[in-house]
């Protein structure tokens, strides 16, 4: 008689996700998981190819849920503060997922494509059809620089940030809404 699961895929993805959040990406190992969900683990091994999977799965899973956060928002600048605040209450993942650095593995493209739909939405609402890939870059570029700034104390000059953000988001938005320049 085979012996009975003791974890399941979801339980190992959001104890994947929560050691992501509280550790790093450093502290994300198979040994912690497998910890986490209470097996040992060569178990783990069984429901997770690697890390490389597991780190894949993780990514994927923010990705979708950005993708339901950014599909929920109305206006331009909705779309960007939805993205923005994303970023502050899963600031591990959003790294993981905007700047993986080298070696780490991304989320297959579908899911980055999901994610993309509402700045491409918002891209062709600001500068039509033909242009909408390169606002939605433009607009995704400065979210995800001035998150990950803002995370990882880059604004070291002192000021608001949350006024820069309202005047850097009024800005990048009238500059995409205005007519090009000949």
């Amino acid at each position: 008689m085979p012996t009975p699961d003791r974890t399941s895929p979801d339980a190992i993805l959001l104890a994947a996700r929560e050691l992501l959040e509280a550790d790093g990406p450093s502290g994300l190992t198979m040994a912690a998981v497998a910890a986490r969900v209470g097996v040992r683990a060569p178990s783990l091994y069984k429901r997770v190819e690697n890390r490389e999977a597991l780190l894949r799965s993780v990514a994927e899973a923010t990705l979708t849920d950005l993708a339901a956060r950014l599909d929920g928002a109305g206006s331009a600048r909705e779309v960007l503060d939805a993205f923005r605040a994303f970023g502050h209450e899963r600031p591990a993942a959003f790294q993981l997922v905007m700047t993986p650095g080298p070696g780490v593995p991304t989320a297959r493209r579908e899911f980055g494509a999901a994610a993309s739909a509402a700045a491409l939405r918002v891209g062709e609402q600001l500068v039509g059809p033909e242009r909408a890939l390169d606002a939605a870059r433009t607009l995704t570029a400065w979210v995800a620089g001035f998150v990950i700034m803002e995370l990882n104390g880059g604004f070291q000059l002192g000021g608001d940030v949350d006024r820069a953000w309202d005047f850097g988001a009024e800005r990048v938005l009238a500059a995409l809404a205005a007519p090009p320049m000949v």
